[in-house]
Order: C-alpha cells, then structure tokens, then sequence
C-alpha cells in the first residue's frame, strides 16, 4: 500500500504521531474521545490500531512524559475522567515523528511486488488467487475511501490535508485496481 504498512513496527511508531497530532488539535481530550476521533475520521485506514493498542501507546506516551493527565470531574455525573495534554517533550516528540514519517516513501504494495519476483515458480492457479485477492483488499479500501470522501468536504478557503491525502489515496489505489486486473487477465488469456 502507498500508506503505512500494518506490521508491528510501523504501528508501534506512527500510534504515538496520531495521539500527540490529535492531543495538539484537541487539548484536554481524554482517551476514549481520542480513540473516538481516530475511529471517525477513520484513522484504520492510514494504521491498524486496535482499542487495546491505542491504550497501550496512550500509557507508554504518558510513561515517557510526553502527555500527561490532568484530573478532572465531570459536571454531569461527577465521574472522573482523564483529560490529557501534551508536554513540551511531547511537543518535541512529534516534531520528530513529523519529520520522520513525512519524508518516508513507501512503494505501493512492496510485499506483492517482492512476491511478484517469482510468479514464474509459483503455481498460476495460486498466483490467480493472490491477484485476485489484491483486487479485492483494493477494492475495500477504495469504498472506505469513498465513503469517507462523501462524507465530509472541504471548506471554502481551507485546505483539509487529510481529506486531500485519501483523494490522492483513491487515485494510486483506482491505478493499482486497473494494473492488477489488467494482470490477472493477462496472465488467465495465457493459461487458456
């Protein structure tokens, strides 16, 4: 994919960018409205993330002091919450974080293409089945895509970078979907 794989090690450090981006455009937001924000403005698609790994990067943000926890009761039903703000080592944090993951470059479905290398070893019925499943993982990302581009617009005088970035996602994405079929035809035309 054009974005962030979904291994662990691309998770484990892009996590902590989301939470302290958001931390910094909502000051005083408390975990659960935090994970609510990465689910609405459908985060999973940039990074895999789970409730448990948010927290998880929630707890080790805070145990390095880069956020903190500012203890609040809520008015309504005198509950506790956790609102959190970032510190000045987190702010330092991601600018760092922001330089390393807005200078990376990372070639569309790297994986696939490695084992594309060696399609002539490997089985054509198979091969068939692992193109066709690309076609369908793009497929999906595409309609999240579209949904999500339905749904929100940009306003007049301000750029949306976010909204920006999933129209240039769905553009690679709608290439790749054309390649990929444009392949499996090929490849079915010369078994026939």
């Amino acid at each position: 994919r054009w974005i962030w794989s979904t291994n662990g090690k691309g998770n484990a450090t892009l996590i902590p960018l989301l939470i302290l981006g958001l931390l910094i455009q909502n000051p005083g937001a408390h975990g659960y409205e935090l994970l609510s924000l990465m689910e609405k403005q459908q985060y999973k698609y940039i990074v895999n993330f789970t409730k448990e790994s948010f927290y998880y990067n929630l707890q080790q943000l805070e145990e390095k002091g880069l956020i903190e926890q500012i203890h609040q009761i809520r008015p309504n039903n005198g509950r506790e919450i956790h609102p959190f703000k970032i510190t000045p080592l987190g702010i330092e944090e991601f600018e760092k974080l922001m330089t390393k993951y807005g200078t990376k470059t990372e070639y569309v479905n790297l994986q696939f293409y490695g084992a594309l290398l060696f399609a002539d070893e490997f089985d054509t019925n198979k091969l068939l089945e692992l193109i066709q499943s690309q076609i369908d993982q793009t497929e999906a990302r595409m309609a999240l895509l579209d949904e999500y581009l339905a749904n929100t617009k940009e306003l007049p005088g301000k750029i949306d970078y976010f909204r920006r970035m999933n129209e240039n996602s769905r553009f690679h994405h709608l290439v790749n979907l054309k390649w990929f079929k444009e392949l499996k035809s090929e490849i079915e035309d010369t078994t026939v």
